[in-house]
C-alpha cells in the first residue's frame, strides 16, 4: 500500500481538495434546505470495479467514457484491497462531468454461519460474506490499523494466488501443456494489459484463469485446442476454440473450485474485522444483496424480513443491489422493504466479468429497473455523496467512525432523507462548477 508522500497520496489529495472546495458544510446545508438538486433525474451506478481489479474495462478512462456516453452522472468505484487508481478515476470523472464516489469491497467470514451451513451472499460458500464500504475517504494515507488489516488481507491473498498458480501450472504440465506461468508472470500480464503499477495488482481467481487461457491460446493452434482442453479439464470441452471467456470459466469450474486439483483454501478476515476496516477507511458498511441472483435464495437473505433483522443485528444501515442478477419483481420487493425499514439502498453493475453490459443498472435479461427502485438508487447515491463530503470536512456522515447512525437525526427515515438532500446539493454544486 502506498503511504504519505507518494504519487497515490498526492493524487488522492487532489481529489479530496477538489471535493472539499465545492463549499463549506454550512453552505451545502443551506443549499439542501433550499431544495437544490440536479436539474434532471441523473442516472447512477454505485458499484463498478476498475482495473487492475478483474474488470470488463481495459482502463479507467474506458469505464468513465462509457458512463458518460450512456448518461451515468454518478459513479462509484468499489475496488478490492488497493486504491491506487482512485486519483486517476477522480481526474477522468471530473473531465467527463461525472460525480465520483469512492468505495471498496471485502470478503469476510462468519464462523457460526459456516458451522451451520448458512449461505450469506455467496451461493456456493456457507459463511462467506461480501461486504462493501461506500464513500471511503481515509485510504490515502492509511491509518495504522487500516494498514495492518489491508496488509494481512493482501499477504494472505498473495500466498493463496501463488500456490494456486503453481498447482494449476502442475496440472497443465501433467496433462500435456507446460505454460510456465508464475505469480510474477501473471501480474506482469495484468500490468501490460492495463498499464498499471505492479504494486497495485491484487490477483483474483479470474485473473489466474484468464492468464492460463491466454497462454494456452499462445501455445496451442486453434485446431488442437478442444482436444488439449478436454485432457486438461478432465471433461469433454464442447465450446469453440476461440471462446476465451467460456474457457476461463471452464478452468475455474473444473480446476480451481473447492475439491478440484488446483484449489487452495482462502483465508478471510472475520466480519468484525471487515467492518472495522471499512470504518477505518471512513466508509459506510454496505451489504451487497444477492436475492434471486442465487438459484435458491441464500438462507441469510430469505425472507427479506429476516435479512433486514440480520442487517440490524450487524449494525449495517445501507444495502445495495446488483440488479442484473434479479427479476424486477424480486428486486422491487427487496428494495422496497429494506428502504421502508430504514435501510438506505444503492444499486450498481459490478462489471467484474468481461461482459460489456450497460453502465446503468438493468435487471435480469436486460429488463428495466422499476422507476420507483431507480428513485431509491438515486437517493442511496446521494446519501453516499453526502457521507463522503461530510467526512472530507471532518464531520459525522451517514454513520460515525464507529458505524453508529448519525445522531443529528431523530429517525432512520429523517436521516436517509436529510442525507440524500445534502448529497443532492453537493452533486449539483459539483456539476455547476464544471459548467
Amino acid at each position: 500500500m502506498k503511504q504519505e508522500g507518494t504519487t497515490t497520496t498526492r493524487s488522492a489529495d487532489d481529489a479530496f481538495s477538489a471535493l472539499r472546495e465545492l463549499g463549506s458544510v454550512e453552505e451545502m446545508r443551506r443549499f439542501a434546505s433550499a431544495g437544490k438538486t440536479p436539474s434532471v433525474r441523473v442516472k447512477v451506478n454505485s458499484h463498478i470495479h476498475l482495473p487492475p481489479n478483474f474488470s470488463a474495462f481495459r482502463s479507467v478512462a474506458e469505464a468513465v467514457e462509457l458512463a458518460a456516453e450512456q448518461g451515468v452522472r454518478v459513479l462509484c468505484a468499489s475496488n478490492y484491497y488497493d486504491f491506487t487508481v482512485f486519483g486517476e478515476f477522480f481526474a477522468k470523472a471530473r473531465s467527463k462531468k461525472i460525480f465520483p464516489l469512492f468505495g471498496t469491497e471485502i470478503i469476510a467470514r462468519i464462523d457460526e454461519l459456516l458451522t451451520d451451513g448458512v449461505r450469506v451472499n455467496d451461493p456456493g460458500n456457507p459463511g462467506r460474506m461480501y461486504i462493501c464500504g461506500k464513500g471511503i475517504t481515509a485510504f490515502s494515507p492509511l491509518s495504522r490499523r487500516a494498514g495492518e488489516l489491508l496488509g494481512w488481507i493482501r499477504a494472505a491473498d498473495e500466498a493463496r494466488m501463488a500456490e494456486m498458480i503453481a498447482r494449476l501450472g502442475d496440472v497443465f504440465a501433467a496433462r500435456g501443456l507446460d505454460v510456465g506461468l508464475t505469480e510474477q508472470a501473471v501480474k506482469e500480464r495484468i500490468v501490460r494489459r492495463h498499464g498499471c503499477d505492479i504494486d497495485a495488482v491484487v490477483l483474483q481467481e479470474r485473473h489466474v484463469a484468464q492468464a492460463f487461457q491466454e497462454a494456452l491460446f499462445e501455445k496451442v493452434p486453434r485446431k488442437d485446442r478442444a482436444a488439449i482442453l478436454t485432457k486438461i479439464l478432465g471433461v469433454e470441452y464442447t465450446g469453440g476454440p476461440d471462446e476465451a471467456v467460456k474457457i476461463q470459466g471452464e478452468i475455474r469450474a473444473h480446476l480451481l473450485k473447492a475439491g478440484k486439483p488446483a484449489f487452495v483454501a482462502e483465508q478471510f478476515v472475520n466480519y468484525p474485522e471487515a467492518r472495522e476496516l471499512i470504518l477505518q477507511l471512513g466508509g459506510i458498511p454496505c451489504y451487497p444483496t444477492l436475492a434471486d441472483g442465487a438459484k435458491v435464495i441464500c438462507e441469510y437473505e430469505t425472507p427479506v424480513e429476516a435479512l433486514i433483522e440480520n442487517l440490524q443485528g450487524m449494525d449495517v444501515h445501507m444495502a445495495e443491489m446488483i440488479p442484473i442478477r434479479n427479476r424486477p419483481d424480486v428486486l422491487a420487493e427487496y428494495v422496497t422493504k429494506m428502504r421502508a425499514a430504514g435501510v438506505a439502498v444503492a444499486g450498481g453493475t459490478e462489471h467484474n466479468t468481461l461482459d460489456k453490459i450497460g453502465m446503468e443498472p438493468t435487471c435480469l435479461g436486460g429488463q428495466p429497473v422499476p422507476e420507483e427502485v431507480k428513485d431509491v438508487f438515486r437517493e442511496g447515491a446521494c446519501v453516499i455523496a453526502a457521507h463522503q463530503f461530510l467526512r472530507l470536512h471532518g464531520e459525522c456522515g451517514y454513520v460515525d467512525a464507529e458505524g453508529n447512525p448519525n445522531p443529528d437525526y431523530d429517525s432512520a427515515e429523517d436521516r436517509i432523507q436529510g442525507m440524500a438532500k445534502l448529497g443532492a446539493a453537493v452533486i449539483e454544486n459539483y456539476f455547476e462548477k464544471l459548467k
